[in-house]
């Protein structure tokens, strides 16, 4: 990967916790037809505008945030979370302000219920003086200013018009993920991200065709004298009005949607990420495309890293099938993607040269212990040391992709060692999975998996055997 400009990028908005308390549903209570969730652990982590600045702290951009919080231990908890991910922050305590905590309870990987702490007035005159104090000191350190509006009191409509003077005096560009119907609050900035039913409402038109949504982008341009106008379009991506008044959809692709929550902070983030280190807006929303398409394959308030947008951007070039087949590096991104996602990871291996009924019916049951099956593959030089010079019949990367054209197999990784340590330190698995025949024998990365797990082959399968007969047959035919 090209070196990358490490950008200076401020942040402004409403800080909050996102508390998140984990477990299953297995019965209903008898106290009221409600389900039970069985709690089985708690997370914490920066929500709101703190959500956009850990976006940007996954990218690599060095960040600063500007908030006001209440003089209370959430605010408390959020300065000591800022300062341990090295986040600069210019905070004001407010006495007379709730620090917004936001607690979800996920069941199954489906949230249950939220429930909120938070103050919602205006900040203080103070307050607001405080800040615009604040940064017209600092304002020449940035390229970009992101400016995160929750509707939690401090993005007044005055402050926003202090921000917007502020950067248009040193050149510096201010994206808001807005709220609210009236966007004239807005008014002087670079470009704003709603989604699509924000957008509605702002302009009080349904969207529903290309040539509704070229007049809503004309009316946000209007309202707010934007230079981009922008609309976010869920899974058909991000559209913009260019300057010779034509419509520009860039659409995206998730793989898996598991949860929304924080897209909106990654678009921005990555819109703002790109921009301070001068791409052009089409590239920025092509790269805010990827990085969402990231996070919703993920749990909560997440974000995405260079290398996972990397990956992932690799993946929808390649085929459906070889998308599957990963290297070390590419593993390891994956699983570390997985654990956080709470999924259960089982791990084989083997030489799996001329696939056979027995091959297949052992991974579908190595499968069945878990959410997600990762096959390591011998390569073509192990298989020749572990079973001589003849083998293997099929190469290395003509078996790897059979093996992950098979539903029960989820990623293969090749490794050249004559034992896959090396490659289960980095997986990590809960199962391990190996043959009947290792029963009574020692299994190589037991010391490492939570379980290990035997698996019964089919009587008379094997690819000795099946070679056997190949030879037999060429004999009895005089080859």
């Amino acid at each position: 990967m090209e070196e990358i400009k490490k950008p200076n990028i401020l942040v402004i908005g409403d800080l909050m916790i996102d508390h998140y308390l984990w477990g299953n549903v297995n019965r209903i209570s008898p106290e009221a037809p409600v389900q039970v969730v069985e709690v089985e652990k708690e997370t914490i982590v920066l929500g709101g505008a703190g959500n956009v600045v850990n976006n940007l702290v996954a990218l690599g951009a060095d960040v600063m945030v500007m908030s006001v919080v209440g003089e209370d231990k959430n605010g408390d908890e959020i300065t000591q979370m800022l300062e341990s991910i090295k986040v600069k922050h210019y905070l004001i305590c407010d006495e007379n302000r709730k620090t917004t905590k936001k607690s979800r309870i996920i069941a199954s990987h489906q949230q249950v219920v939220r429930y909120d702490h938070e103050s919602k007035e205006d900040i203080s005159q103070e307050s607001e003086a405080l800040i615009t104090t604040g940064l017209l000191n600092i304002i020449d350190q940035f390229e970009v200013i992101l400016v995160s509006d929750y509707g939690k009191g401090v993005i007044t409509d005055s402050l926003m018009g202090k921000i917007n003077f502020c950067a248009s005096g040193n050149d510096v560009k201010v994206l808001v993920d807005p709220k609210g119907d009236d966007y004239s609050k807005y008014i002087g900035s670079y470009l704003l991200t709603p989604n699509k039913k924000e957008a509605q409402i702002a302009t009080k038109m349904e969207i529903n065709d290309d040539a509704s949504l070229k007049v809503a982008l004309k009316k946000l341009h209007n309202t707010a004298c934007l230079q981009v106008p922008m609309i976010t379009l869920s899974e058909d991506g991000i559209a913009i009005l260019d300057e010779n008044n034509n419509v520009i959809k860039k659409p995206t692709v998730a793989r898996e949607v598991y949860d929304v929550t924080g897209a909106g902070d990654t678009v921005l983030a990555s819109l703002g990420y790109c921009l301070a280190k001068d791409d052009n807006i089409v590239e920025a929303m092509e790269f805010a495309n990827l990085a969402a398409g990231v996070v919703v394959g993920k749990i909560g308030s997440a974000t995405a890293t260079l290398e996972e947008i990397e990956e992932y951007k690799s993946s929808l070039h390649k085929s459906s099938i070889e998308s599957h087949i990963k290297t070390f590096k590419e593993i390891e991104n994956t699983v570390e993607r997985l654990k956080k996602q709470n999924k259960k990871i089982v791990f084989t291996n083997g030489c799996f040269d001329i696939l056979h009924k027995g091959h297949v019916q052992y991974l579908d049951k190595a499968k069945s212990f878990g959410d997600v099956l990762i096959l390591g593959l011998n390569s073509d030089s192990s298989v020749k040391a572990l079973k001589g010079d003849n083998r293997p019949i099929n190469t290395q990367d003509d078996r790897a992709y059979i093996l992950a054209a098979l539903e029960s197999v989820d990623y293969v990784v090749i490794f050249d060692d004559n034992t896959p340590l090396s490659l289960i330190q980095i997986v990590q698995p809960d199962i391990l999975v190996k043959g009947g025949d290792y029963e009574g024998k020692e299994v190589v990365g037991s010391d490492i998996a939570k379980e290990v797990k035997l698996v019964q082959f089919v009587d008379g399968k094997s690819t000795t055997k099946t070679i056997e007969k190949i030879q037999c047959c060429n004999s009895q035919k005089g080859l």
